[in-house]
């Protein structure tokens, strides 16, 4: 090197560098991007990047700032309030820059195209059918039917739709709550009272806001009422549950909320602990919990804690973190559910009064950003779950096959992942999963399942906002 001019170690520097970019660059564009995407992001924002319980990142709607800087700082430190972890400690700063390499080749090349749902399904007990019964839906979050011909789909952002008929009704029902539609909150499910022929009583969850504090922040948590149609028009509302409003948090994730009822006469209907974990196991507050009432929203007098000083009447199990299916056995009357765990653990459990479901004590999970939080998966006193799945699903709604449709799945457990876009078919007998089936894949973000009056399975997919409805060929 002593004897190059000076011209010539500064070209040499300069093509060293541009290697040395050209390189990072290269690494950055593929493998190492997306492979810490998939480990750290996919199981909020989807593996193609196409939304979920966290927004889409391909659809050039960037809340927090578009700017790679403005990307990198939300990745390092997170958004708290709507449950973004920071990274800080977990990526460092060229890890970071990977995935927002890989973010914006993403979003340049996505494709309008929707995934490509199929017309047929090859299952081990029947060939099945698909027919798409609604489509242009906006984040459809939950179906339920007045009868084999009316059925009613919500959207998160607010809206309650009909479909009657298979035909999709062009407007919204009209004077429906106002939702906080932020995060994972808006207008959530939809639950037709048992005897609807005798009352017309639907019930809607929501997330409902208080007025915005002196700082702008207003507090929200999960709301519960009940109505009557008139035609295309809510009237009649009545609120059936509203929890303290001391109790009301300002984050705008982890809202649950399904409903549903067992033969005596109850409505169950749980709480995700709002992202303050130690919640779940405070029994002075409602998140994190599985609640009972009567379907007027009077409490049971057998509830487990309605007797106890600084506990909440309503709470009918604990130990919670973000439920997102229920449903009670067509036979036995069983309550299940459905939880989202974080980075892994996923659950199905058996739902039963006064039970510690532990989290955050124990679980099968990790942090988002890979961080252990607990170093327990089981501990005296607290309840274990029928079936997780480590990695994480980001498992949903859920329901019992009933009718005679689908005879050989009489009383099987249908289970949806918005993550790995599925449905699955769970065999299930007293506290045991026997088996365990994919049915549907890859069709889209499946948010909701259920079975209509007809024995048909409907299923709602987020992204692209469309019902299916599955049938033996």
């Amino acid at each position: 090197m002593k004897h190059l001019t000076r011209s010539s170690v500064m070209a040499v520097f300069v093509l060293f560098s541009l290697a040395a970019i050209y390189q990072s660059r290269a690494g950055n564009d593929s493998p190492p991007g997306r492979a810490l995407y998939m480990q750290y992001c996919s199981s909020c924002h989807g593996q193609r990047l196409q939304g979920g319980n966290a927004q889409s990142l391909v659809d050039g709607v960037w809340q927090f700032g578009a700017g790679r800087g403005d990307i990198h700082s939300n990745i390092r430190f997170g958004i708290t309030h709507l449950g973004m972890p920071s990274y800080d400690k977990t990526l460092n700063n060229r890890q970071i820059d990977q995935i927002v390499n890989f973010l914006s080749d993403q979003e340049k090349a996505a494709a309008p195209e929707k995934p490509a749902i199929p017309k047929q399904l090859q299952t081990l007990d029947y060939d099945v059918t698909v027919d798409i019964i609604a489509e242009g839906l906006q984040v459809p979050w939950s179906i339920d039917f007045i009868d084999a011909k009316h059925a009613l789909v919500t959207e998160r952002p607010g809206r309650l739709r009909q479909i009657v008929d298979d035909k999709l009704a062009a407007e919204p029902v009209q004077d429906t709550p106002n939702v906080l539609s932020e995060g994972q909150g808006g207008l959530l499910d939809v639950a037709v009272d048992p005897d609807y022929d005798k009352n017309g009583w639907i019930y809607l969850s929501y997330s409902h806001a208080l007025e915005p504090d002196a700082g702008g922040r207003s507090g929200a948590m999960t709301r519960i009422v009940r109505g009557k149609l008139n035609g295309n028009r809510w009237t009649d509302q009545q609120v059936i549950y509203e929890a303290p409003h001391e109790t009301y948090r300002t984050t705008r994730h982890h809202y649950g909320c399904r409903i549903v009822f067992d033969q005596k006469g109850h409505l169950f209907f749980g709480i995700g602990e709002r992202g303050h974990r130690d919640d779940a196991q405070d029994l002075s507050r409602p998140n994190g919990k599985i609640h009972r009432v009567m379907r007027d929203g009077t409490v049971p007098k057998d509830n487990p804690f309605v007797k106890q000083a600084n506990a909440l009447d309503t709470i009918f199990c604990y130990g919670i973190r973000n439920p997102q299916g229920l449903a009670v056995h067509p036979v036995t009357d069983d309550l299940w559910e459905t939880e989202h765990g974080p980075l892994g653990g996923d659950e199905v459990n058996l739902i039963e009064s006064d039970k510690n479901y532990g989290w955050p004590v124990i679980s099968y999970g990790r942090n988002y950003n890979g961080t252990i939080f607990t170093e327990l998966v089981a501990k005296e006193g607290m309840v274990q779950p029928v079936y997780y799945w480590r990695p994480s699903i980001a498992v949903c709604g859920m329901d019992f096959v009933t009718g005679d449709l689908f005879g050989k799945w009489q009383n099987h457990l249908l289970v949806t992942a918005l993550k790995y876009e599925e449905v699955r078919l769970l065999d299930v007998k007293n506290d045991r999963v026997l088996h365990d089936e994919v049915i549907l894949k890859n069709a889209g973000r499946v948010r909701d399942v259920a079975c209509g009056p007809d024995g048909a399975i409907y299923v709602v997919l987020n992204n692209p906002g469309t019902i299916l409805k599955l049938t033996p060929k």
